[in-house]
């Protein structure tokens, strides 16, 4: 043996002690009886899930998880914003940890995947690493978020992104954040103490359902996220004259409802002539006094507008704020238009997390498109303090926050070893 070759044996050496050289797969039937188990918490009797974040059938889940991430072999902690935090320490204390995670409550009578897949999913990785002996370089951390569905509460706390207003809103389960948090066992009061900032985590990455139904129509096995768009709401409101819907002639009528109607067509109209994935959408209409035997004074309706850019977002409601105008002027009927609220904001995935997840599962010998996430995570708030990627898998018919959501046990697996493929390559990149 030459002395040249003498290093590279000993690397090889190494690297198969270390598990890295070996072929490694999570635990199929394990992940999916976890996953069962946990949708036994809250179940209705419409197969619906009401585990609400705060909620009794929460509480008890969140018991069961820490179980699972115990027998893991984490070390358990709950953050002030009553996130649980599973950490797996790695050979290099100096090195930031690559976190992972998803959340597991649901909406009122919801379905059992949604969340739970990417919290079973990454407790099952950990798990697997355990058993095959493999210590990553990084630390490693599991976070479960707490109430990602009552706006991402959790994620925003751990970003520094969580208001005191914030914690006076009243959640699903009937208590404000603030005292659900204290439910769970955190501390309202201390929210501010455990903002992470950039560069606290190496990476961030999220196992989830498409919610849409792309892969699952397409027949493909994993989305690579591009990233999750931003949100822009408005409410429209024409201005017009309330009279008796009997006795007022047609032609002496200030009617809003007719530039309203237009107006619903035309957003339709200008959204589809632009090309992309962008969306549009009418989701409210009021007409007050709301009587039928009365002319409406005010036609009151919101305006959504989501995308990956925001500046493509503002360009389309320009022209649809231009064609409300010119509607309402030639009905001669009054026009208010009010920016409700920045909902949130477009939170793009890292190009080197994305490539990663898709090389991997290509490796894997799935089929992979790459896509936006129209749903917001725990994912599009990560995204500010860490390199983000996430991983998508099919949902029957695209449905979720649905009793009849559901993502077969095959293509959960696939989406969890993905996963696991993904924190493994990441943790040899990013040393």
């Amino acid at each position: 043996m030459t002395k040249s070759l003498f290093p590279f044996l000993i690397l090889l050496i190494t690297f198969a002690f270390t598990g890295y050289g070996q072929e490694i797969s999570i635990n199929s039937d394990r992940l999916h009886e976890s996953l069962m188990k946990l949708s036994s918490y809250g179940k209705n009797a419409n197969g619906g899930s009401d585990r609400q974040a705060y909620t009794k059938h929460d509480i008890e889940a969140r018991a069961y998880v820490k179980a699972l991430m115990e027998d893991a072999g984490m070390q358990i902690s709950v953050d002030f914003a009553g996130n649980i935090i599973g950490r797996k320490a790695g050979k290099n204390p100096s090195f930031k940890p690559i976190a992972f995670g998803s959340h597991i409550d649901e909406v009122p009578n919801g379905g059992d995947y949604d969340g739970p897949v990417g919290s079973m999913g990454s407790i099952e990785v950990v798990k697997t690493l355990s058993e095959r002996g493999i210590q990553t370089d990084h630390p490693l951390e599991v976070i479960i978020f707490t109430n990602e569905e009552g706006g991402v509460v959790g994620s925003r706390a751990l970003v520094g992104a969580l208001s005191k207003e914030a914690l006076q809103v009243v959640s699903s389960s009937g208590f404000t954040q603030y005292e659900g948090i204290k439910l769970l066992g955190g501390n309202p009061d201390r929210i501010p103490e455990l903002k992470r900032n950039v560069g606290d985590l190496a990476a961030f990455l999220e196992l989830h359902i498409e919610q849409g139904g792309n892969l699952y129509s397409e027949k493909l096995d994993i989305g690579v996220v591009e990233g999750i768009v931003a949100i822009e709401w408005w409410e429209f409101s024409f201005l017009g004259k309330a009279n008796h819907a009997g006795t007022t002639p047609m032609n002496m009528r200030k009617d809003p409802m007719l530039p309203a109607a237009k107006f619903v067509l035309a957003v339709n109209e200008i959204v589809n002539s632009y090309e992309g994935r962008h969306v549009g959408t009418v989701g409210k209409i009021q007409a007050f006094p709301g009587a039928g035997n009365v002319i409406p004074g005010e036609v009151k309706m919101t305006l959504e507008i989501r995308d990956l850019s925001s500046e493509k977002i503002w360009e389309i409601y320009s022209q649809i704020e231009k064609r409300a105008k010119s509607l309402a002027s030639a009905s001669e009927i009054g026009l208010d238009i009010k920016h409700i609220e920045v909902a949130s904001k477009p939170a793009l995935a890292d190009p080197m997390v994305r490539e990663i997840i898709k090389s991997q599962a290509e490796k894997l010998g799935f089929t992979t498109k790459s896509l936006p996430s129209g749903a917001g995570h725990d994912a599009q708030e990560m995204a500010r303090i860490a390199p983000m990627g996430m991983i998508f898998i099919p949902s029957k018919d695209g449905i979720s926050h649905a009793p009849d959501e559901f993502s077969s046990k095959e293509d959960i697996a696939n989406g969890a070893n993905v996963l696991l493929k993904t924190i493994l390559e990441l943790d040899s990149k990013l040393r």
